[in-house]
This record gives structure tokens, sequence and C-alpha cells, in this order.
């Protein structure tokens, strides 16, 4: 009878729930996972560093509506996973993370790499287990991706002692499940109509999407919705899920929408930071909430409804509602207002996004990004000044066709997720727009890359440090070294190391003329533009504003 070991029992059951990239660093215990992986027909993605393969199997799992796998060895290899775990957990993006720990019958005794990685992994993640046996670790990883993947998504921590990878077993005695069919939850019926009725008779109602929405790929009756008239908001990493040159579109007067509106309509989204922990908003609005997790009714926003249900399933069933309803907003120019703000803020950029000058004024560059672009790329942006550029100038049009710092702001992300989206999407472009901190973070990915055959471009936006120069100069000393600031180091010659495409660029003129070669190149491609380091944003100073 033919034997299988631990590593082509975990490989066949992700391969029977539809997972099949499988991302990490080798090391023991658990190369057989790496081996198995390989045997069975997944595509393996062998990175440098865990936090790398971690970001980009998120990224991976967020294109596929899918957990990305993150393989990891013991000890040093799992705390290597730990932000990634974090990230996805309170991003709501799905991860698995397959950990290996030392032989059981060492620890106690100063094992190898000893460490009760459980403990460790627990408070950044959805869940946490541990393989008790050879024979249930296909039972095990079914648990963990449908843990990762149902309700609200999040990273997950699946720890494999020793001894339960390398264990052979006789292969017909473990069984291979698929995926159940889920359901999505629906919303009440009464609270819908409730809601319809406050839409209604709003003067000013808004609708805010969440990452929650484009992962409920609740696009077509959310869009139907703005077509009512109604103005929508999105999220940083919800851009997209209705397209940002829609009528309704109103993130380019956020301030004034957010604290304008009577009625503020919430789709698969927290009221957390990004949106001043809910206290943003005039305090006659009525708040109501659309989410999966009851808990996330009960956040610092004064919410009036709490519908516990899918975003897309809410949107449909208050679509039908609104049927032939008379919308009181269209007796007014609430949407006008929008209209008109958001139009003198983009006049009131308009010189600097033609600007000529030379050293390169960062929005010159993103202005050049958003003409060269295909409407359905994937664009991550990261980076200090360079992000905020991107959040205010750059627009998405496509589904989950957007991501950023995230949540937890973590910098670092950015280049893995431009990787993992081209895996995910080989016949779309993936860009990355990132600072030089923020590339400089995870640039080795460029090598892993061109190793697996993925075509990413990153377009590094060099101004010398974190902020520029805005931190050095206003917080260190007079006369302090490089701390906050960093060297005009070329960001393309990494691209020359793996025989990828590279470009350096001085002047404006040269800027799409090098993005056009970089998406002509068909492999991995690096557009270093040096930028001048004492440019800063014209509005707002850093990310969190």
């Amino acid at each position: 009878m033919a034997e299988i070991d631990g590593g082509q029992i975990a490989a066949r059951q992700l391969m029977a729930l539809g997972v099949d990239h499988l991302f990490g660093v080798v090391a023991g215990p658990m190369i057989e996972l790496f081996g198995g992986g390989q045997a069975e027909g997944m595509k393996v993605i062998g990175g440098r560093h865990e936090m790398n393969a971690g970001f980009m199997a998120s990224a991976w799992g967020w294109q596929k509506k899918k957990p990305g796998v993150l393989v990891a060895g013991s000890g040093p290899a799992v705390t290597n996973c730990l932000t990634p775990l974090y990230v996805a957990t309170e991003s709501a993006m799905p991860l698995v993370v397959l950990g290996g720990s030392a032989f059981s019958a060492t620890t106690g005794f100063g094992a190898f790499q000893e460490l009760d990685q459980v403990a460790a992994a627990k408070p950044v993640s959805k869940w946490t287990g541990r393989v008790d046996s050879t024979e249930r670790i296909g039972e095990w990883i079914r648990l963990a991706v449908g843990k990762a993947l149902e309700g609200k998504p999040g990273g997950v921590y699946l720890d494999f002692p020793g001894e339960v990878v390398a264990r052979k077993v006789e292969a017909t005695s473990i069984p291979v499940l698929g995926a159940p069919e889920i359901r999505p939850p629906q919303p009440d019926a009464q609270a819908v109509d409730r809601v319809a009725d406050l839409l209604a008779k709003a003067e000013r109602p808004l609708i805010l999407i969440g990452k929650g929405a484009g992962w409920a790929d609740a696009s077509e009756p959310l869009e139907k919705l703005a077509d009512l008239g109604i103005p929508y908001v999105c999220a940083p990493m919800a851009r997209g899920t209705i397209p940002d040159d829609h009528p309704s579109f109103a993130n380019g007067a956020r301030s004034l929408a957010l604290g304008g509106a009577d009625v503020i309509v919430m789709f698969g989204g927290r009221f957390n930071w990004i949106y001043g922990m809910g206290q943003r908003f005039a305090p006659e609005a009525t708040l109501v909430q659309v989410d999966i997790e009851a808990e996330e009714m009960t956040s610092g926003a004064p919410l009036d409804l709490g519908i516990v249900a899918d975003a897309r399933a809410t949107a449909e069933a208050l679509l039908a509602a609104l049927d032939g309803a008379s919308l009181r907003t269209k007796e007014g120019d609430w949407l006008q207002i929008l209209q008109k703000k958001a139009r003198a803020n983009e006049e009131s950029a308009r010189a600097v996004l033609s600007d000529d000058s030379i050293p390169i004024n960062p929005y010159r560059v993103v202005a050049e990004v958003k003409d060269a672009l295909p409407r359905d790329a994937i664009i991550t942006a990261e980076g200090e000044t360079i992000m905020g550029i991107c959040r205010a100038m750059l627009p998405s049009f496509v589904n989950r066709s957007r991501l950023n710092a995230g949540t937890t702001g973590c910098m670092g992300v950015g280049a893995p997720y431009v990787v993992g989206s081209a895996l995910a999407c080989p016949d779309r472009v993936s860009v990355g727009v990132l600072g030089d901190y923020a590339f400089g973070a995870a640039a080795m990915v460029v090598e892993t890359a061109a190793r697996v055959g993925a075509k990413p471009i990153f377009v590094v936006v060099n101004n010398e440090g974190i902020a520029g120069h805005m931190l050095q100069d206003a917080f260190l000393p007079p006369g302090s070294p490089r701390i906050a600031s960093l060297l005009p180091a070329r960001y393309d010659k990494i691209a020359e190391m793996v025989d990828a495409h590279a470009e350096h660029v001085e002047r404006p003129s040269e800027i799409r003329p090098a993005l056009d070669r970089a998406l002509a190149a068909d492999k991995v491609a690096v557009v270093h533009v040096q930028v001048d380091p004492k440019s800063t944003r014209i509005s707002g100073s850093n990310y969190l504003q």
C-alpha cells in the first residue's frame, strides 16, 4: 500500500479546498510540506523572509477570495509570522499560517527552537490550533481554512509538532474533504425596511463602503444604490468597489460628506480610527451599520441600528425596498454640493499634478501613473507621503483592486502585496506605487518575483526617507546624521541583479515613457523616480490625517 507523509496530506487537503498556491520559507520541521505541495501540483513560492511571504499570501488570498497559506519552520520562523497574522486579522484578510514546532518528546528540556508558539500567535490571530496526529492533519487543515475564511476573515495559526510532519501513513486511510456550500447571512426584512425609510426621507444621505463590502462582492447592488443619487465614501482598501469615476463618488469631498450627512449607512466597514472612532459625524446624524459580526456594532460610534448580515445581500434587499420610492435628497442639492467641493479640491491640486519642476514633485509621478494604467490594474500604494497622495489622486475602478497599509498602517506590506496580487491575477497589471522606505523594507521580493515568474511593476518614489526630509528636519536636532531621512539610493539597480526591467527617472518628461516601457516589458520592472525630498502633501501632514 502507498504511504504519504504529513506534507502530502496537507497539500491534498489544501488542493481539495481550492488553495493551489503555497508560500513560505523552507525550514525544518516543515520541509515535507513544501515537497508535498510540489508533488501534489501546487505552485510553491519560496520566499526569503516569512514576513514578506506572509504578506504575499495575504494579497493572493484577497484577490482569490481564498485563504493565503504560509508555511514556516519553528521558533524564529514562526515569530516572523506574527506581523502578517496581526495585519491579516485586523484588516480582515484570510491567512493560514502552518508553523512547525519542536518535537514533542524533547519539549521542556531545551529543545531546538522550543517556544509555545500557539500562545505567541494567539493575541494576533482569529483562531489557533495544534495538530495532534499525522492522521488528523487533513481535518485540522480544513478547520483552519474555514476559521480564516468564514464570518469575518482573518489570520489563523496551526501548529505542527515536528514528529507529525515527517511520519508516513497509509494513503487510503486519510480522508480528503472539500469545502461545504455556505450561504451568506440574510438581513432582517423589518430592519431593511427601516433603513429604506431612513434613506428615502434623508436630505443628506451617505453610504460608507468598507473593504468587507468588496469581499462580499457587493459592487453591483451598491452601484445601483449610488445610481439613485446617494453619495458614497470608500475606505482606502474599498476603492474600486464602485468605480471611482461614478458621479456619486464623494471621497474628493470626504470631510464635508462625513460631517454633513444626516443618515449614514456603513456596509462592511468599521467605525475605527479611519472614521475618527465614529466621532466625525454630525451629532444629529442617524448611523446604520451592516456587518457580518455583531461585535462590530458596539464601537465608539453612536450607532442607531445594526444589521448582522452579508453586505451584498443587504444592499440587494435595500435596493428592492427602495424600488419606486421617492428620495427626498433629489429635491435638494446635497450631491451637487459634494461634487462641487470635490471639483474644487481637484482644481487646487491641478498645478502640482502638472508641475515640471526638478527635482520632481511626487504629485506629478502619481498623475503620470494614473494616466498610464489600465482601468483594471491592481494598485498597491504604500509609504508616508506617497500613500497619502495616492489616496487622494489615484483612482481605482475594479472591486478588490486596491491595497495599502490597511487598518494597522503597517509599513513593509506594499512590495509583497504587489507580488502576491501578480501571482493571483497574472493577466492583470499589478503595480506598486511605493515610497523608498516602504520599498526598501521588502525590496528582495524582486528576486522572488523574478524566480517564480511573476511580473509586478514597482514604481519607487524616492524622497530619501520616511516622509522625505520632513521628519528629519522638524524633529531631530540640526546637524543630525540621517535617521528619518535616507540615502538617495538607486533602487532600480535591484532589478538589474535579476535581469528585470529597470528605469531611473530624474526629469518629469521621463516619467511616462519609463512607465510605458515597464508596462510593455512583460517581466518584473522597477521604475525608480527621484523626487524632491522636501516636498510634502498639499493637505494633511501624515497618513493618520
